[in-house]
Order: structure tokens, then C-alpha cells, then sequence
């Protein structure tokens, strides 16, 4: 994995793959576990994911192999893709509103960028400044949002402790700091 495979196909076509994988995983012929997942189900999932790729960025700035890393981003991806189609499920949202969504995002965020008047030259110090100003505006009228955002730190700090635990009891490493 340390280099880098030349793409042959398009991460899109990937993307749809995975996509059909995930949606026969939850289909009523499909894998009884993947099936019975929902969103609260798979929280604790999702937050040992992401500290997961912390260990494989960490893996990789002090070792300089790519392995984990891309590994752990695949997991963590799959966890996205698990969410949007149980969404899809519900009825609420689909894969192609997260990714739009976020793309979306991305270009009203940059408009030193995306904007009318790109100017690439914009001062790396007022980057943060203005990604701030932008946000606040997006979020507009949803400020109680907020109160949900400081419970899921909290929530997520005892997860990451149960994921500490399990990882521990399943590792092959003696002790584990």
C-alpha cells in the first residue's frame, strides 16, 4: 500500500459498489446483523471508527506506511454508507444528499476559492475567520443545535472508553496505555 495503485476506475464507480454492497448487506435476504443496525446502534461504531483513523494518521506520520490509514478510512466510510442507507430506508436522506450536501458545503466555505472573485492568494490567517462567519450564517435559526453537539462529546467520551475496553480485551498486545 505504499504506493499509490494507479485508478483504473473511477472512485465514483467505487462509490456505487459499495453503495449496491451495503444496501444487499440490509436487504430481507441479506445479513441478519447488518439488518437489525440503526443509527443508535451503530454510534459506538462510528466513534471507534474515526479514532481508528486517528491510529492509522498516526501510524503513518511515524512510520510513513499507508495501510492502516486507508484501511481506517474505508471503515469509516463504511459507517457513512451504513447511515445513508438506513436514512434512505427511513425515508429521510440519500447517499447522493450527504455527498452533495457536503460538496455544497465545501464550495460556499471557500469562496476565496469558488467564489465570483477567486483569489487563491487570500491570506492563510483570515481563512479561519471567514470559514467561522460562514458557518455562524449557515446555522442561522438553528443555534439550539449546539446543546446536541456538547451532549454527543460527552456521549462520545464514554464511547470511546467502552471502544478502549473491547480493544483491550481483543488485543494481542499485553497492555495497552
Amino acid at each position: 500500500m505504499n504506493n499509490p495503485k494507479v485508478e483504473s476506475e473511477s472512485a465514483g464507480q467505487a462509490l456505487e459498489e459499495l453503495k449496491n454492497t451495503v444496501a444487499r448487506l440490509r436487504a430481507p435476504e441479506g445479513c441478519p446483523w447488518d439488518r437489525a443496525q440503526t443509527h443508535e446502534s451503530l454510534k459506538a461504531a462510528c466513534v471507534e471508527e474515526a479514532a481508528e483513523v486517528v491510529s492509522g494518521i498516526n501510524i503513518l506520520s511515524r512510520t510513513g506506511k499507508t495501510q492502516s490509514l486507508c484501511e481506517e478510512l474505508g471503515d469509516l466510510l463504511l459507517q457513512v454508507m451504513m447511515h445513508s442507507q438506513i436514512a434512505e430506508e427511513e425515508g429521510f436522506f440519500t447517499l447522493t444528499d450527504v455527498i452533495r450536501g457536503i460538496n455544497e458545503k465545501m464550495i460556499r466555505r471557500h469562496p476565496h476559492v469558488f467564489g465570483p472573485t477567486t483569489n487563491n492568494k487570500t491570506d492563510s490567517g483570515t481563512i479561519p475567520a471567514d470559514w467561522k462567519k460562514i458557518k455562524a450564517m449557515e446555522k442561522m435559526g438553528r443555534e439550539w443545535e449546539e446543546t446536541y453537539l456538547f451532549e454527543a462529546f460527552d456521549e462520545a467520551e464514554k464511547l470511546i472508553a467502552v471502544a478502549r475496553e473491547r480493544k483491550k480485551q481483543n488485543s494481542s498486545i499485553e497492555k495497552i496505555d
